[in-house]
């Protein structure tokens, strides 16, 4: 069962602050992950709840699994409030611990790719980037995202998520993605299991999918230069989507590799199992 869903929770990674509350007589509201600025938080709750993130309700599955993201820059606490079947509940404030940024210089890019004005590329690149919010709203019943990812590619990091990038010279949109060098073709492989949502070529992103793991869990995959998966596709965890490439905005082959909750940006690479490659 797919449901769609327009709300945007912003969040950040979690330390318990001092007043928080819960009624239950034991702790049964479980917070996992990095707990830091940009990462994904996976919850449980034991069984059937009702959890309330900042006052929105999130999906939680049967078994009491649920998931949210904190934005890269919140600073301000969040509310995770449970509600269990026994009438009893539990509420915490959780603050992110914060993170430092790098600024990349990146230089070399067409104009055009840089800093786009022509009339028709930007209303191709606003289409396209609206199919991509429109896929995100998807809040599946899929509990892929529980596990931690594996890394996606070999290679070398060339791009860390949230560092401000200077393009051309001009301070553009920080970036919201881990970019990994691994040269032309090398395999692109699912870090978990999930469903294709979109799976097209788009002008900045080049060969572009996008994977729905469940409740509103996403990771993406940029600069293609093949794609092995089609919409609507299931794929294992470790299965081949693609191979490295470096079409649509890119000086160079690599894998930009992204990850969302809903509208939430986070960063993948706080939410691995397995080693990293080693950084430029």
């Amino acid at each position: 069962m797919i449901h769609r869903r327009s709300f945007l929770a912003s969040a950040g990674a979690m330390a318990l602050l001092p007043g928080c509350v819960a009624t239950s007589a034991a702790n049964r509201l479980q917070l996992s992950g990095a707990l830091s600025q940009g990462s994904l938080v996976v919850g449980d709750v034991g069984g059937a709840a009702r959890v309330l993130v900042d006052g929105s309700a999130v999906h939680v599955s049967p078994s009491g699994i649920f998931a949210f993201g904190f934005e890269y820059d919140q600073k301000k606490p969040s509310t995770v409030a449970a509600t269990f079947v026994d009438g009893t509940s539990e509420t915490r404030d959780v603050v992110p611990s914060a993170r430092t940024y790098e600024i990349q210089s990146i230089n070399g890019l067409p104009p055009e790719e840089a800093h786009p004005s022509s009339p028709d590329i930007v209303s191709r690149i606003q289409r396209e980037h609206a199919m991509v919010a429109e896929a995100r709203k998807t809040d599946s019943e899929m509990e892929f995202f529980a596990q931690p990812l594996d890394w996606p590619a070999k290679g070398i990091i060339s791009g860390l998520f949230g560092s401000q990038r200077i393009l051309n010279g001009t301070p553009s949109a920080p970036h919201f993605g881990v970019d990994i060098a691994g040269g032309e073709g090398a395999s692109i492989h699912a870090p978990a299991s999930g469903v294709v949502l979109v799976a097209d070529q788009f002008f900045l992103e080049g060969g572009y999918t996008l994977i729905d793991h469940g409740h509103g869990v996403f990771t993406g995959y940029m600069h293609q230069s093949v794609q092995l998966v089609k919409l609507g596709d299931r794929v294992e965890r470790g299965q081949q989507i693609g191979n490295i490439g470096h079409t649509g905005r890119a000086t160079g082959p690599h894998l930009h590799w992204q990850m969302n909750w809903f509208g939430v940006r986070l960063d993948p690479s706080l939410s691995t199992r397995t080693s990293a490659p080693d950084r430029v």
